[in-house]
């Protein structure tokens, strides 16, 4: 048997935690002593795994109390399932791992690596996740607006694009030195901005809620800081000042 602290020891899960669990019916201990200490015994350790495990998929903690709750739960597909998903997962972070490696070797001028590249380790399931993103930030019309008009694009014109946006980020990291608002930068990111185009009309809001978007979300905080480190922070500088100054018809 553990006690709580020995519990929030071997599970790296806070005493606040386990109590918090305790009193919405997540995790009771196993027992509880005379003098109001509880303990876990192993069958409360394998809840509390599948509790973590689940919370690890993101899971609300009334989702997993509903599901290790079902009648029809059984532990071992439980299980089953979790290590089919981490293993999906550690493909999906070695792939950004390797992406990591080879963009190292690129900045350092070991190896060459084409812009596509840059961005492969990003999987058609990121893609819908920042399209449910931008959906919450911008309406859904937005964003079935925008795959649909990248899905009438050959495979041929798709790699144009695609290397083009790598092109207009290569040349940012290029004209760093000069500064966000320095005219070198700010002609770039017309570029950019008109390369956007591609995919949907972007609102000066859009705009700035991209570049906050840059230097918030840890995967686009990742890709840029591959390219430099400080990349995520000056791209939103850069176009926070883009934004500040466009024409108020634009």
């Amino acid at each position: 048997m553990y006690t709580v602290k020995q519990l929030s020891d071997l599970a790296s899960v806070s005493v606040r935690t386990l109590h918090y669990y305790d009193e919405i019916g997540l995790l009771k201990p196993t027992a509880v002593g005379e003098n109001g200490y509880r303990y876990y015994g192993e069958d409360a350790l394998l809840r509390l795994q599948q509790i973590l495990f689940f919370r690890e998929l993101e899971l609300g903690l009334l989702q997993i109390k509903e599901i290790v709750d079902s009648p029809d739960f059984d532990l071992v597909s439980a299980l089953r399932t979790h290590r089919h998903v981490l293993q999906e997962k550690v493909r999906r972070l070695q792939n950004l791992i390797d992406t990591v490696d080879s963009t190292i070797l690129h900045l350092v001028g070991e190896v060459g690596m084409s812009k596509k590249q840059l961005f492969a380790g990003f999987s058609d399931e990121k893609q819908k996740q920042y399209e449910h993103e931008i959906a919450e930030r911008y309406g859904r019309e937005t964003v079935e607006k925008s795959v649909k008009l990248w899905n009438r694009y050959t495979p041929q014109e798709k790699e144009k694009i695609k290397s083009e946006g790598g092109a207009i980020y290569s040349d940012l990291v290029a004209h760093m030195g000069e500064g966000a608002d320095s005219p070198a930068i700010q002609a770039i990111l017309a570029r950019w901005h008109q390369h956007l185009r591609y995919f949907y009309e972007p609102t000066r809001d859009i705009l700035r809620g991209l570049g906050h978007l840059y230097n918030e979300h840890p995967d686009f905080i990742a890709t840029f800081e591959n390219m430099h480190p400080g990349l995520p922070k000056f791209l939103e500088q850069a176009i926070t000042y883009y934004c500040d100054h466009l024409p108020s018809e634009a």
